[in-house]
């Protein structure tokens, strides 16, 4: 989710580059970079923290030439500083890169075995090294590029420079977005429309495995055999806002149709459903941290306990370890009985939220292991647990949390496998079948969104109600909580998620024909007693809308929502898109800020 520019042409393409990071803030970021042709010799400047900063020091040590490339960076590997800064160097060649290099341990002990000097904590740095030990084989730069993609694994896209070789860039992408701009004697490269549209409104869009060999009087495109292809530009006709979000009408709405990709990002050379292995090495399953707990504290606030509330089945289930799920705001005002042979795992997207750090000193305090699951890298939380395992789901602009939701259960499910093969609870065997599962999670989301043109259709009848009632049960009961918590945030309807089975001890008191009851009905162990809640419901003229994964044939007259059969652990990532796309559509209805609902911020950082 980085932001990446490139310039070819004959401006200077210093002003160029900063203008269009500075298109690409929404996206987030933590440090900034540009390296410039300068008369033939790169220059590069490069600062930790916002574009000001960058700014003030490109203002007092200058740099101006016709080809440059600028990126800002959100960390993943290495805490935000300038040495992490991109882009990275090596000789005479540097780049930027968003994504993540799965196997660059084993590139960078390679290359620290011939001598390289590395000077960041970065995966894209290697690349550098490589790009430029290819180079002085004897290859040009497009050469010297290929051949290094073929050696690295992960999601990339990457734009290369070289003094050698001043009048071209080249590009190279798989599964992370890029796109190049056509202007007149002049040519653009972005991570995002937005970067270019001040420019030029001709653009082309690479695919997985093709290389761009960039020029300022135009682009060549070529497969993974190196085949050149014919790729004609197409215009857009977006405004800047527009395309800030990618053409969607909403941040929230963009941020759902991106969970696919985050939750591949998540889970990105963490699995091998080959093997059955889960390599989760920032926890060090084989060290001491995690091998003797004995019970598990789940603490996180708002979306963040809806995870923690499904983490606690994954864990109990996959892992045999007891496990409590508390408010962060509750955690250390009801003296919990915690010890060293405790942990206390933390969830929270922004990793800022201030009961969730004080729960987090609680857990120190008494000496228990803490690993915090986060979204933004070096933040308080992440820096003060003893180990944290990110999300990587990019930045979220929505206050309302959607890709950040289930990239968290997506962690949690990992860290339940990871547990169960620590302590033996969970066989080979069975680990490799859940590793299995989660590979394919992506696709199964992309089924869901396909829902979203009938769930449009009928959130215009639900926009008009007073209150909703959620019901689900077992594992998908979190997942009720979650979907009413959606629906008023951003639509300011009242809504209530409630364990269905217990419906008949309050709740049911409330419906009548007036009363919308969104029912999580998934074809699982509870299926039998949660149809008998829906025929209560029913009996008592409530208005059920069913989301399932089958169909039942008596269901033919309620309106329903039929998301992909998926095995039991994963259905609550499935299963909350729909409800996702629910309250995002109702809300549209209604009329409301969609992406900055009243009384509401993205992260609480007061108690």
């Amino acid at each position: 989710m980085c932001g990446i520019v490139g310039y070819i042409g004959a401006r200077d393409a210093t002003p160029v580059i900063v203008n269009g990071l500075r298109k690409l803030e929404y996206r987030g970021y933590d440090s900034t970079g540009v390296a410039i042709l300068d008369r033939g010799r790169l220059s590069l400047r490069r600062a930790a923290g916002k574009l000001d900063k960058l700014e003030a020091i490109l203002a007092g040590a200058p740099v101006q030439g016709h080809a440059g490339i600028g990126h800002t960076r959100w960390a993943t590997h290495g805490c935000p500083s300038e040495s992490n800064a991109h882009p990275h160097r090596a000789g005479d060649t540097v780049v930027v890169h968003n994504g993540i290099i799965e196997n660059y341990l084993e590139l960078k002990e390679a290359l620290l075995g011939r001598g390289a000097e590395l000077r960041s904590d970065t995966d894209t740095e290697i690349v550098a090294h490589l790009v430029e030990e290819n180079i002085e084989q004897g290859m040009d730069l497009l050469e010297a590029v290929r051949r290094t993609i073929r050696e690295i694994d992960g999601s990339y896209a990457l734009v290369f420079l070289s003094q050698r070789e001043p009048h071209r860039l080249i590009v190279a992408k798989n599964s992370t977005p890029i796109v190049i701009g056509a202007g007149e004697g002049e040519t653009f490269i972005a991570s995002d429309i937005p970067a270019l549209l001040e420019y030029t409104r001709e653009v082309a869009f690479l695919e997985d495995g093709e290389v761009a060999d960039v020029r300022a009087d135009g682009f060549h495109i070529l497969d993974s055999d190196s085949r050149p292809l014919e790729r004609a530009t197409k215009t857009i006709t977006w405004d800047a806002l527009a395309a800030q979000k990618g053409g969607y009408r909403h941040f929230m709405l963009k941020e759902i149709h991106e969970q696919p990709q985050a939750v591949t990002d998540t889970l990105r050379g963490r699995i091998s459903a080959m093997s059955g292995e889960i390599d989760l090495a920032e926890l060090d399953l084989d060290g001491d941290l995690l091998a003797r707990v004995r019970k598990i504290h789940l603490v996180g606030c708002g979306t963040a306990w809806h995870a923690a509330l499904v983490g606690k089945f994954l864990i109990e289930d996959l892992a045999r370890i007891p496990t409590e799920v508390d408010y962060g705001s509750e955690f250390r005002h009801r003296a919990p009985l915690i010890d060293s042979d405790s942990l206390v795992l933390l969830v929270s997207q922004s990793g800022e939220t201030a009961d969730t750090l004080a729960a987090l000193d609680m857990g120190l305090q008494k000496d228990a292991r803490t690993v915090s699951i986060c979204n933004v890298v070096d933040s308080s939380l992440a820096r003060k647990s003893h180990a944290v395992l990110y999300t990587h789901a990019g930045p979220e602009i929505s206050v309302a949390s959607t890709k950040a939701f289930t990239t968290q259960l997506t962690a949690l499910y990992l860290l339940a496998i990871g547990l169960g093969r620590l302590n033996g609870r969970l066989r080979p065997d069975a680990a490799t079948r859940l590793l299995e599962h989660a590979a394919r999670l992506p696709g199964w989301i992309e089924t869901a969104l396909k829902l979203e043109e009938p769930i449009a259709e009928l959130a215009h009848g639900l926009s008009h109600a007073r209150d909703v009632l959620y019901l689900g049960r077992g594992i998908n009961y979190p997942i009720a909580l979650e979907g009413a918590l959606k629906l008023k945030e951003i639509s300011y309807i009242h809504a209530e998620g409630y364990p269905a089975g217990e419906m008949k001890h309050g709740p049911i008191a409330l419906i009548d024909e007036t009363m919308p009851v969104v029912m999580i009905l998934p074809k699982d162990h509870y299926y039998p007693k949660t149809l008998i809640n829906l025929k209560e419901v029913e009996s008592r003229g409530g208005n059920v809308v069913v989301v399932t994964d089958e169909p039942d044939p008596g269901m033919a007259s309620k309106p329903t929502l039929t998301v992909p059969k998926v095995p039991y652990h994963l259905a609550p990532v499935v299963l909350t898109v729909p409800l996702q796309l629910l309250a995002y559509h109702v809300a549209v209805h209604r009329g409301t800020d969609v992406d900055q609902p009243r009384n509401l911020a993205k992260s609480v950082t007061v108690e």
